[in-house]
């Protein structure tokens, strides 16, 4: 059997955590329909980034 090539990241865990994947669903001015907007954020701007428009 073949095995698995598995990803690994390098570096320090302790500092990926600190981003979370954030996704809003915002309504299209052109078209009306519904764009999802993703973005990597810092944990401590979370807040500010589902405040905004």
């Amino acid at each position: 059997m073949a095995k698995k090539a598995v990803a690994t990241f390098s570096g320090d865990k302790s500092q990926l955590r600190n981003y979370v994947k954030c996704i809003r669903m915002v309504k299209s001015d052109k078209t009306g329909a519904y764009v999802f907007n993703e973005e990597m954020v810092p944990t401590a701007l979370v807040k500010d980034f589902f405040a905004k428009k």
